[in-house]
């Protein structure tokens, strides 16, 4: 049986996107056009438009995700994306996310701490055409300052705590996206920069999954 992506494509827009608030033009136009499929495993290839999160490679604590469709577009569009924007993506996985992001800013820097899912990102961007994506190997805790500052970050997973290296990599005015916290008691939150300061906003409730490596790291007491 042949599966016809596009029209799950159109699906996933209209029936997913669309009724969840995702109101850009330039974002739904994006995740209308860049074919999905080409960033999850060959095995799950015919679950690529499902209205969940997509298991890339791994296993408990240490598995990587391509994040729901719904979340991951109202995450973009809270970071607001404009064509001349430079962006850094942590935690890029197979790429879909660069994929994406590439067709609505000037640049996008790919930040990936796994070696297969970076050379599947490289492999798949390349293929698509996407000129304006560097991708970088490295861990994700660190950011990529040498690529900064940067006008959006968006941080592709949730986290326990977020490093103070994020907000740093800001250039003024810009916007850190980022999930805090786990399942339902995480909520999406915006940090904008001005005058070298960041600071943060509670924007609405988003259960994803989380991304290895920034869990809150407990603290002693007596």
């Amino acid at each position: 049986m042949t599966v016809d992506f596009t029209e799950l494509r159109v699906k996933m827009v209209d029936g997913q996107l669309r009724t969840t608030d995702v109101t850009s033009h330039s974002l739904l136009g994006a995740m209308l056009n860049v074919p999905r499929e080409l960033f999850v495993p060959d095995v799950r290839k015919a679950l690529a438009y499902i209205d969940d999160d997509i298991l890339l490679s791994g296993e408990g604590s240490g598995a990587r995700y391509l994040m729901e469709p719904g979340p991951f577009a109202k995450l973009v569009q809270l970071g607001e994306v404009g064509a001349d924007d430079k962006v850094l993506i942590v935690g890029a996985g197979a790429g879909y996310s660069a994929a994406v992001i590439s067709r609505m800013a000037g640049s996008v820097v790919a930040l990936e701490s796994d070696a297969a899912l970076a050379d599947k990102a490289e492999a798949a961007l390349a293929g698509l055409g996407c000129e304006n994506v560097t991708l970088v190997r490295g861990p994700l805790t660190a950011g990529h300052k040498d690529g900064g500052p940067y006008n959006f970050i968006l941080v592709e997973g949730s986290v326990g705590e977020l490093p103070d290296a994020l907000p740093k990599q800001l250039a003024d005015e810009g916007r850190l996206v980022v999930v805090e916290g786990r399942g339902g008691a995480a909520a999406a939150r915006i940090y904008t920069k001005a005058e070298g300061v960041a600071t943060g906003r509670r924007a609405f409730n988003a259960a994803v999954k989380p991304l290895p490596g920034f869990e809150r790291v407990a603290a002693f007491e007596l």
